[in-house]
């Protein structure tokens, strides 16, 4: 409730603007304040705009004064101790994070409900948008009709989530839905749900917003700030609460220069992530300014700006200027709205590119904690893999990369595996007969080249190679299906990262065009996919004549959603996923994607390669990362001849030509208008519960969560926040990420949750994925830390000092000194009944990843209360507070490593019992033969709201105590 009896201190600061028309506005002004301030006009663009909401929340209760002249008097280079209560203006659900948030919400009102509280009291109080992306799979693939099969085995999947989501929508005022098959909730985000300004009670503010995937960011490209959070915190946002983080330092990215030829986006936001990750960004700002920042196309800002998750910044932030209102233009939004957005961001000084000719403000006035710069010249062709994002690849060194992991120890990213055996081939099916591949048309190669040729030319010596030319093509009668190390089995064209970036759409179709014309083909056990950002990319690819192209390639349309990049990819061939296991092949993924960590593409490819939409088509013609395509030939056409990426890369004279068909403003505005008019058939014929309070009906995907098991209006007293007597449950090392702890992709029928599935009368084929069943926390809870890749160190070393893999652990019996190897699932359900907490030791960067609020509810429903680690991710770190799980922090040259343990250890952590944000707390081992060692630990709870969440006991008691004693 609003501080009625509170007297604005900064209502000086309301003034008026005049939009080009004559119209005026209201707003609270930054020039204003920077008469009380003068430091004001010298911070970061991104800074002001969190100042902006500061200010005008300032109630003397959730937001006060000082607050405010805290942040207006930031410096670049102070110790970052204040918190900052960031308003949002919206919030952006997808749905796998959004279906359990409202599943929260639900549960709150039921809370109430059974309280005798009216549940209208639980009502989000900004707009919430969920769009359902994240559910379609690559079942289908490679034929025309593939995008209507996978739709239709999606809603039949996902009957039940889908009723929840309308009954969600006549339940809440605030809340809507975008159905699936529009697209990518980043892309409909930055096309059609964000807003330039917002108009409320008389006065106009900017977009922001914070929303629960971690690429989110991507509207930090039209000058929004926002990013991704927990569930648990969009909840929070969405009634009512303020957003709390640590001031941030905010880094300044000076971008020079231009492009080289053939150079796309993706090779640019490659570059960026490998630079910014060597820059150690995580929890910073990044702030790009200057001559080439201004020079780039908005979708090129998008992409960077999507990326900031990989980077490890809170934002990548692209100031308003001129293109931005042009893409506004060209995406069909409303000419008053644009009006006064434009005026807004000038009267605010906020108008564009710092460092850029005709800036509101040069570079020099504004103050960054630190500059990162980049010429854009120096940008080459890359890949990035094969495990993470930030491990960028010049496009020359792939197949030279490829063949230097292979042998080396996991430990390294490499693969462990004999050299010799790099290019052994296998068939699927011994004994059965072997596929056998099309004879293929031959078409004559187009005259002349683009000028990408010359700049490869410029790189190799007349075709010669270090590398084995590829072999020109057999008969087909001669040709058999063999698989091996390096081969490239998944080729998609999908995620939120590139699919909304005309130019490398663009270029994919011209490039495919040029292959086709050369009688280049795709082998056809190889699995290929396009799903575009939204259903614009696909009239855009129509309107140009490109599609067919991609077509006769694979790469038909599959569905608009972020399908392969979350694990959505859908299963190999059988024979194919057999001949894998058999042989313990490296097999490849190439997509367009933002994310390659371990098993999140498929389980069974344990290489994954990020890159551009252009060079995905190349290598799926290739059909291996370990042809160098800088130097040998991509393919051969049907007359034999040899195909280099030069003969049918396509130029920037060419993409361009095309680029005015991708900015159509009637195009995006019929299109978004179905939302209401034309959803879909399939999405019409659900029929969802009506009422305030959901009546929880029996189902194996949705559940009231237990988060309010013996709920009270109340709060608990709590003494002590220690934890004594614990058990280690994992000792992880380097790099553990959401995708590791929290369930992901397909569920396996032999592991606990699969086990529980089939108990419940699901067949298998009707298992689904664990994303889609992230509404039942009986489903989640079997598979948190399953994750087939994920190596809990307290498991015995084998003798080449391998480590097993997947989600197990060695429970320890009282008084026998061993361990019993069992599920991480099962131990913890026996710990729990035992009454013994249970902690987790990790290294560095602990959470990396998507913003998976289940990685920290599965961690609590475990029993798990406390992890250390030498450092975290921000969101997960929030979400374990959030969830009342103690993250602590090793002091600097500490590990769990360096102290010795070895997982049958018991653990006390104790930190202060006032929980004072950032301070000293103890860890106490007492090993098997009794020795004790005692090290100082950091807690990780960062600020005060954090430390009332807390001691509530997590952040959903927290809040639902507020609404109902309000």
């Amino acid at each position: 409730m609003p501080n009625t009896r509170f007297q604005h201190p900064f209502s000086s600061t309301v003034k008026t603007f005049r939009t080009a028309s004559g119209k005026s506005g209201r707003f609270y002004s930054l020039p204003a304040l920077a008469q009380q301030f003068p430091n004001v006009s010298r911070l970061p663009v991104s800074l002001r705009i969190v100042l902006e909401s500061v200010l005008r929340h300032c109630d003397g209760e959730k937001v006060l004064p000082e607050q405010v002249a805290q942040l207006a008097n930031w410096q670049p280079d102070a110790p970052r101790t204040d918190e900052i209560p960031f308003m949002v203006a919206r919030v952006v659900l997808q749905d796998f994070t959004g279906v359990p948030l409202l599943a929260d919400l639900a549960a709150m009102r039921s809370t109430a409900q059974r309280l005798g509280h009216d549940p209208k009291r639980i009502e989000p109080l900004v707009p919430v948008d969920l769009v359902v992306d994240h559910s379609v799979m690559v079942d289908h693939y490679g034929t025309k009709n593939a995008l209507d099969l996978n739709m239709k085995l999606e809603f039949q999947r996902n009957k039940e989530r889908y009723q929840f989501l309308k009954w969600g929508m006549q339940a809440f005022e605030t809340f809507g839905v975008v159905p699936p098959g529009f697209g990518i909730v980043h892309q409909v985000n930055l096309e059609h749900l964000a807003r330039g300004v917002h108009l409320k009670g008389g006065l106009y503010y900017p977009d922001t917003l914070v929303g629960t995937d971690s690429h989110t960011t991507m509207i930090n490209g039209i000058g929004v700030v926002g990013w991704g959070v927990g569930g648990i915190e969009a909840e929070a946002a969405m009634l009512g609460q303020p957003v709390a983080f640590l001031t941030p330092d905010v880094v300044g990215f000076e971008l020079t220069g231009r492009l080289r030829e053939g150079c796309t986006a993706t090779d640019l936001v490659l570059t960026v992530t490998e630079i910014l990750r060597k820059h150690k960004v995580v929890g910073k700002f990044v702030e790009f300014f200057g001559e080439g920042t201004a020079s780039l196309s908005l979708p090129d800002r998008a992409t960077i700006a999507n990326m900031a998750p990989e980077y490890g910044a809170t934002m990548g932030f692209f100031p308003v200027d001129g293109k931005t209102i042009d893409y506004f233009r060209g995406t069909g939004r409303g000419s008053v709205e644009i009006e006064a957005f434009e005026a807004y961001f000038r009267a605010q000084g906020l108008f564009g590119v710092p460092g850029a000719a005709g800036a509101s403000q040069a570079a020099g006035d504004i103050h960054y904690s630190q500059v990162v710069r980049l010429d854009l010249g120096q940008v080459t062709p890359s890949l990035a893999g094969p495990k993470r994002p930030q491990d960028r690849i010049e496009l020359g060194h792939v197949a030279r990369q490829f063949a230097d992991l292979f042998s080396r120890p996991a430990a390294e990213n490499g693969f462990n595996q004999p050299a010799a055996l790099l290019h052994t081939r296998h068939q699927p099916d011994p004994g059965e007969p072997a596929d056998t591949l099309a004879p293929e048309k031959a078409t004559p190669t187009p005259p002349g080249a683009p000028r990408f040729v010359a700049e490869m030319e410029a790189n190799r010596p007349a075709r010669a190679t270090a590398h084995a030319p590829a072999d020109p093509p057999l008969p087909a009668a001669q040709k058999k299906l063999t698989i091996g190390n390096g081969d490239v089995l998944i080729a998609a064209i999908t995620s939120c990262t590139n699919t909304s970036n005309p130019s490398v759409m663009l270029a994919a179709g011209l490039l495919a065009k040029k292959a086709v014309e050369a009688g280049l083909k795709v082998q056809p056990h190889i699995k290929t996919s396009l799903a575009p950002g939204s259903r614009v990319v696909t009239e855009y690819l129509t309107r140009t004549g490109l599609l067919p192209y991609l077509e006769k390639l694979g790469f038909a349309l599959a569905g608009y959603g972020c399908t392969t990049c979350i694990g959505n990819a859908g299963d190999l061939r059988p024979d194919i996923g057999e001949a894998i296991a058999r042989n313990d092949l490296v097999c490849a993924a190439v997509l367009s994607g933002n994310r390659n960590f371990e098993a999140r593409i498929h389980p069974r490819l344990k290489a994954n390669f990020l890159a551009s939409p252009p060079l995905v088509v190349a290598y799926a013609i290739a059909g291996t990362v370990l042809r160098d395509l800088m130097t040998e030939p991509v393919g051969f056409g049907t007359r034999g001849q040899a195909v280099y990426l030069g003969d049918i890369w396509p130029s920037s004279d060419e993409v361009h030509a095309l680029m005015k068909a991708a900015m159509h403003g009637k195009a995006y505005r019929e299109n978004y208008e179905r939302i209401a008019t034309e959803p879909g058939p399939l999405w019409e014929r659900i029929r969802g519960v009506d009422g305030l309070a959901y009546t929880w009906p029996q189902s194996t995907y949705i559940a009231e969560p237990p988060f309010f098991d013996g709920f009270a209006l109340q709060a608990p007293e709590q003494t002590d926040p220690g934890v004594r007597a614990a058990r280690i449950m994992a000792l992880f090392g380097d790099s553990i990420t959401t995708d590791h702890i929290s369930p992901a992709g397909s569920i396996a029928e032999a592991s606990p949750a699969g086990q529980w599935l089939l108990a419940h009368g699901v067949q298998k084929a009707d298992f689904n994925s664990y994303g889609a069943r992230r509404g039942h926390h009986e489903v989640m809870i079997r598979g948190t830390f399953a994750n087939v890749r994920i190596k809990n160190l307290m498991l015995p070393a084998g003798p080449d000092g391998s480590r097993e893999e997947g989600g197990w652990t060695l429970y320890q019996h009282e008084g026998t000194g061993q361990g019993q190897k069992m599920s991480i699932y099962d131990a913890a359900m026996r710990y729990r009944a035992a009454g013994v907490p249970t902690v987790v030791f990790a290294g560095e960067e602990y959470g990396t990843g998507s913003s998976r609020d289940w990685a920290a509810k599965g961690t609590q429903l475990l029993g798990i209360r406390a992890v250390v680690a030498r450092s975290f991710e921000r969101i997960h770190r929030s979400n374990l507070v959030g969830m009342g799980v103690l993250p602590l922090q090793f002091a600097p040259g500490d590990s769990w490593e360096s102290l010795g343990l070895r997982g049958d250890e018991q653990i006390d952590v104790l930190p202060r019992p006032d929980l004072r944000p950032l301070s000293e707390a103890t860890l106490v081992v007492t090993r098997a033969d009794g020795t004790r060692l005692t090290r100082p630990l950091v807690l990780r709870i960062d600020t005060p709201v954090e430390v009332n969440q807390f001691r509530a006991g997590g952040i959903l008691p927290y809040v639902l105590r507020q609404l109902l004693g309000a």
